[in-house]
């Protein structure tokens, strides 16, 4: 059996971006919870200042940071490749990117019918 497509990716650029607050912040994790104001992009916080909730879904992880998302997040995206790519912005207030003059910024496509059977064969639909 081969391995499930990956549910999270992130560009070069949020790689990039994700080396350099790893390197001023230490481990970093990020998480999505489709909530108001800054919920709906991904948020990077330290891993020593969040706490993973019991029905957050890990997705994969990008540059090496764990990916969560809310559980009825991921009822919603279930069907979608999450793609974490940077724009110029300001960044969410309690996000690591904030005051960098950039913000993550959440894209996606739709997994194909055979990657989808895929993920669900694997668990992980």
């Amino acid at each position: 059996m081969t391995d499930p497509p990956p549910q999270v990716l992130a560009t070069d650029t949020a790689l990039q971006l994700i080396d350099r607050l790893r390197e001023m912040h230490g481990p970093v994790l990020f998480h999505q919870s489709g909530g108001c104001c800054d919920g709906s992009s991904p948020m990077c916080y330290p891993q020593s200042d969040f706490i993973v909730g019991d029905c957050d879904v890990r997705l994969g992880e990008i540059g090496g940071a764990p990916f969560y998302i809310s559980a009825p997040q991921f009822e919603y995206w279930k069907h979608t490749q999450l793609i974490i790519d940077v724009v110029a912005g300001r960044g969410g207030m309690f996000s690591l990117e904030n005051g960098h003059g950039v913000r993550f910024l959440l894209r996606s496509r739709l997994f194909s019918d055979e990657e989808f059977a895929d993920l669900k064969a694997h668990g992980r639909a």
